[in-house]
């Protein structure tokens, strides 16, 4: 058991009559990527600020980095790094003073030459007086992760933490993750984005509070049951209208000139494309489906359960 870093089991957090996570059971492993998912207003915020010791729960219990999470938050934020959604540091300074102001809150020896040293790491080091303010929204997350690992936490806490960067600086953004899992540090991170779920070792999808699925990209994959059949041709479009909520069909997906017709029943789903698989300018190929059109099958699930509750 000494290779979870986080394990909760029952966490609960009640706001009024509104439950915001219900009865979370969570592991995550020593040197981990966790890749948490779920729509909006899911539950993932309050599930980290809960295990690193922000929130307390109402119901649960479990430990991160071996402290108990209601006992010993206060031991659990001096190792923890948490990147919230928004940038949290201060404007008016620079990016080398913003580093120096938060070694000196934790109190690190040495301080001048880690900061030194998480510029460089970051690449931040041509750029370390230039106002925070004044940064792109790439160059504001590098700073933001330097500050989280200025303190060399075990365990990176992210919440959305790419959301509103260029794709080039969501790519340098996970190469670095990466380089620090393999050094060791777990990482549990919330993202809306697929390409980033596709780069974690394990997943866990939350809806409403309770976590639905679990595991890794594949596994998720084939625990899905569904076949999804792609559709290309200029056509295709059209053709998505007329084929939702057909026999089969528990959902279709645009991706500009194709679609992807997904369901669980295999043969139903078979049947109701027959007629149109001779269909000039279409071509169908049956295949697996991808990991968005996994989430997606499993919102839509959850967004059922929930109005019928």
């Amino acid at each position: 058991m000494s290779d979870l870093v986080i394990d909760v089991s029952g966490l609960t957090k009640r706001y009024g009559d509104k439950t915001a996570v219900d009865r979370l059971n969570m592991q995550v492993r020593r040197g981990e990527i966790y890749g948490f998912l779920g729509p909006n207003g899911s539950g993932k915020t309050t599930s980290i600020r809960m295990m690193c010791g922000l929130l307390t729960p109402d119901a649960g219990e479990g430990h991160t980095l071996g402290y108990d999470v209601v006992r010993e938050s206060a031991a659990i934020k001096r190792e923890v790094g948490y990147m919230t959604q928004r940038f949290g540091l201060y404007e008016d300074l620079s990016i080398r003073e913003n580093l120096d102001f938060i070694g000196r809150i934790y109190g690190i020896d040495n301080r001048r030459r880690r900061v030194t040293d998480a510029l460089d790491r970051l690449g931040l080091a041509e750029r370390q007086k230039q106002l925070a303010g004044s940064l792109s929204g790439g160059w504001k997350q590098r700073l933001a992760l330097a500050a989280c690992m200025l303190h060399t936490p075990r365990l990176l806490l992210l919440d959305e933490p790419t959301a509103g960067v260029d794709p080039k600086a969501r790519r340098d953004f996970w190469d670095e993750i990466h380089r620090l899992s393999g050094e060791g540090v777990t990482v549990l991170v919330s993202t809306h984005y697929m390409d980033e779920a596709e780069r974690c070792h394990r997943l866990g999808y939350i809806a409403y509070g309770k976590l639905l699925a679990t595991g890794t990209p594949n596994s998720l994959i084939e625990q899905s049951a569904l076949t999804t059949w792609t559709i290309e041709g200029e056509q295709a479009s059209q053709l998505g209208d007329k084929l939702e909520y057909q026999p089969g069909v528990d959902m279709v997906t645009r991706f500009g000139n194709s679609l992807h017709v997904s369901g669980t029943d295999a043969a139903a789903l078979a049947a109701t494309l027959a007629p149109w698989r001779n269909q000039p300018g279409l071509s169908f190929t049956q295949g697996k489906p991808v990991l968005e059109d996994v989430f997606i099958h499993l919102m839509q699930q959850s967004a059922d359960s929930y109005a019928q509750n």
